[in-house]
């Protein structure tokens, strides 16, 4: 859902892509976003259904973004960054950065197989480096450098020797149980980790992203929690079904799950290998300010949720209305939105013009417009909405179109 040029959202009732109404109506996007990014959304919105592992990649910043868009446009179709913000629709699993350093030397101590792909040499260089170290600040640089050069050896790895070593893997995960790599390590629980092994076997057979997973963070979403991924921050998603707001860009560096094109040389010469646990990915939302729920009684079965990155591009608000009649009011902001229904039914108002809200349908609010979300139906409404703004708000009125 946006206006990226590889495939921009289309106004159902007269055909028109989203990129051309808003290159045709200035005040849409507002003059501030427009001189900032152009004439175009500067995110994209999307909801992905995850039943089988997505690839482990990463995505450009801004300058690396535009040397690959210049050196291979077909593989990298744009010149911008894409930092991206997750929230979960449903229970979610993925990999998400790389994990505390004496999580990845435990790993290397109790997973054979591992240990051989990233080569002794690299393995006991990255253990002499990090041990007792894991947590200085002072040594961090040195720190990553042996955790790039580990994960480097490891990358590198010839199809022939992942072939081999990854039976040899998914035997030990279904062998020991409960017990897998050493009790699953510090953060992990053995058995989930030796059904995550088997799992993505199935999905990948004998794929290199096996034994990424030994390097990553291996992080679960319930419901509403959401996490931030900067650019150049690797990841996978394993399942579940999620709402994803980024950047507007649609460049990815991937290097395993995947038929897909593959640059590994990019991949591990572009990450920061900047190592924590998970919790300082996940993101803390709260109240958003600029709304207003509807009598006493609906307020308190309702809410309306702020997810506030820490860049400009974007922000999101999740609105659950849990009862027929609730409703909420959002003040005119200074900046285009996309809002989708995830459940329940209900009706959009801006103006005078009001809309029939269903699961799945998506609707564009132009700047300056007051918009109206009124809850119909035994099923709570849920709803996501993405916008951008870059300065105050204002009172004056708006456009929507469905799309």
């Amino acid at each position: 859902m946006g206006t990226h040029p590889s495939n921009p959202s289309k106004d159902l009732t007269t055909g028109r892509t989203l990129l051309d109404l808003v290159q045709d109506n200035q005040q849409l996007m507002s003059p501030e976003i427009t001189k900032r990014y152009g004439q175009k959304l500067p995110f994209l919105f999307k909801v992905l259904s995850i039943n089988k592992a997505l690839s482990i990649q990463a995505h450009p910043n801004k300058k690396l973004a535009e040397q690959l868009h210049k050196k291979d446009g077909k593989n990298y179709p744009d010149d911008n960054h894409k930092p991206e913000m997750t929230i979960a629709i449903t229970p979610f699993d993925g990999l998400c950065g790389f994990r505390p350093l004496n999580e990845v030397a435990h790993f290397l101590q109790n997973v054979p197989s591992l240990r051989r792909l990233v080569g002794e040499e690299d393995a006991k260089r990255f253990e002499q480096t990090v041990s007792g170290h894991e947590e200085d600040s002072s040594r961090a640089e040195e720190n990553k450098k042996a955790l790039q050069s580990a994960f480097t050896s490891l990358m590198n790895s010839s199809p022939e020797d992942i072939q081999k070593a990854a039976p040899t893997l998914t035997q030990q995960a279904k062998d020991e149980g409960a017990k897998f790599a050493g009790d699953g390590g510090p953060s992990n629980d053995g058995q989930e980790l030796a059904d995550l092994m088997v799992r993505l076997d199935g999905q990948f057979p004998g794929d290199i992203g096996l034994f990424v997973t030994f390097f990553l963070n291996y992080v679960k979403l319930e419901v509403g929690e959401a996490m931030f991924l900067k650019a150049d921050d690797i990841h996978a998603y394993l399942s579940g079904d999620i709402i994803e707001c980024m950047a507007s860009s649609d460049n990815v560096v991937r290097a395993g799950f995947t038929p897909k094109f593959k640059d590994v040389d990019t991949l591990t010469s572009m990450l920061t290998y900047s190592y924590a646990p998970i919790s300082e990915q996940k993101m803390t939302p709260t109240e958003y300010p600029y709304c207003k729920l509807n009598t006493a009684a609906y307020k308190s079965s309702s809410s309306a949720t702020l997810y506030d990155p820490p860049i400009e591009e974007f922000s999101v608000v999740k609105t659950d209305l849990n009862a027929a009649g609730a409703k909420v009011t959002f003040e005119a902001i200074d900046g285009p939105s996309i809002v989708i229904c995830t459940g329940g039914q209900g009706k959009i108002s801006v103006g005078p013009k009001t809309e029939e809200l269903k699961e799945g349908h998506v609707y564009f609010v132009g700047a300056t417009a007051e918009l109206v979300i009124e809850s119909a139906g035994e099923q709570p409404c849920v709803t996501f909405k993405a916008f951008c703004e870059l300065t105050g708000r204002e009172d004056a009125g708006g456009v929507s179109g469905k799309m």
